[in-house]
């Protein structure tokens, strides 16, 4: 009979803000489920789902109004590491599974965890560890001029939003954070996608550390689709870096198919002013939960022409769970999750014409339902949370010896 085991899960929101948050609170009640303890260390917010163990919270930096002090706190919470070692002081546990706890909770927390012996796990959600503004993008194209080491680059750059000020903050967090022990003092980082993995080797992470588990989703809250969709469907931030001018661009080409655009961003003033004279193409926002996933289930298919490179995106699971194939970019993780005339189609980046064929080849396809059903098949096999506890189990069970 498996052991029950005590778990630390940290992150830095205990609500839901982004996939990262979804990912944390879904694992932590994947890991309960299966008879373990699920303790949350997170940072303080008036947005905190209930928890018996909000005591515990530290404030974190204020990143909506930042003063002096919140540049301080974004780079050492003095906060976080004196709430966590009364944690674990007066707790025992058998692994630290960490998310993004930087920014609010910071690396202060990691000789805390060194020092309690408890072996430490971090899921890698972005390109943090080896890019300072964490999204290996620069002027719309994809970047690694920092090395996973160079941070000084960023400032060169001003990378975080043109700004010197901003990219200094960056710069000089993440080297505190590497002091810290964002690297040497992970046991075991989880990528979510073998691309990221191999970025991690590139840039200096032992290979030996990594492991590669992608990410998962609860296949029973999705009722797979059987009727022809209607249109097709983005969902997603509506920002210039995932590719919505080529999707556009596409669809303005394509007058006949309809196109819902689903999101909010900075590049969504700029994206309507683009699609003024199609008809055909309609922003409906940013929608969640089953509005969302109604949206979803009724679309031929979702498309994903990012720009940047991409991990392991939810959206490409969620519309597979639903019966529906999705159209990518060959970028990131994405290739690795569609397989190419069987559940969806790849084409390049920034390759309108090449998005325009596969719409049209999959919107005359559309009564048939051989790709959606790949697509539901592969979710279920591969991505389940079944499989995904598996995975984790046996990871946190390799740590055992430390």
């Amino acid at each position: 009979m498996e052991s029950r085991l005590s778990i630390l899960n940290v992150s830095q929101n205990h609500f839901v803000r982004g996939g990262s948050d979804s990912y944390f609170l879904s694992l932590g009640e994947l890991l309960a489920q299966h008879g373990n303890s699920v303790v949350p260390f997170c940072a303080r917010s008036e947005r905190d789902l209930p928890s018996d163990w909000t005591s515990f919270f530290p404030i974190g930096a204020n990143f909506e109004s930042p003063s002096a002090l919140d540049v301080v706190r974004y780079h050492y919470s003095s906060a976080a590491r004196k709430n966590l070692k009364e944690l674990v002081s007066r707790n025992r546990f058998d692994v630290a599974h960490l998310h993004i706890y930087y920014g609010k909770l910071t690396s202060s927390i990691l000789p805390v965890l060194k020092d309690a012996r408890i072996p430490i796990v971090q899921t890698v959600h972005d390109y943090k560890l080896i890019c300072p503004v964490y999204t290996c993008s620069r002027g719309g194209e994809p970047c690694e001029a920092c090395h996973g080491k160079e941070y000084w680059r960023a400032l060169v750059h001003r990378c975080n939003r043109g700004s010197y000020l901003r990219s200094a903050i960056s710069m000089s967090e993440s080297y505190v954070s590497r002091w810290l022990g964002s690297v040497d003092a992970i046991d075991r980082f989880v990528a979510v996608s073998r691309f990221f993995a191999e970025k991690m080797k590139e840039n200096g992470i032992d290979s030996q550390k990594i492991s590669v588990v992608p990410n998962f989703i609860d296949v029973t809250r999705f009722a797979r689709q059987e009727e022809a969709g209607r249109y097709f469907v983005y969902f997603g931030r509506i920002e210039q870096s995932k590719g919505i001018g080529t999707l556009l661009e596409a669809f303005r080409r394509l007058p006949d198919i309809p196109l819902i655009v689903v999101g909010e961003g900075g590049f969504l003033a700029q994206a309507r002013t683009l699609a003024t004279d199609s008809a055909n193409i309609r922003f409906v926002g940013f929608k969640r939960g089953s509005e969302l996933y109604a949206l979803v289930a009724g679309a031929v298919a979702s498309i994903l022409p990012a720009e940047a490179y991409e991990n392991c995106p939810m959206s490409i699971l969620e519309t597979f769970a639903l019966g529906r194939p999705v159209i990518g970019a060959r970028i990131g993780g994405v290739p690795e999750l569609i397989e190419h005339g069987q559940d969806g189609y790849i084409f390049e980046p920034k390759d309108a014409d090449s998005l325009s064929l596969f719409v049209r080849m999959v919107w005359a396809q559309r009564a048939k339902s051989e790709m959606g059903n790949a697509a539901r098949s592969k979710v279920e096999r591969q991505f389940s949370a079944d499989v995904h506890y598996r995975r984790i189990r046996a990871l946190y069970d390799s740590l055992s010896a430390y």
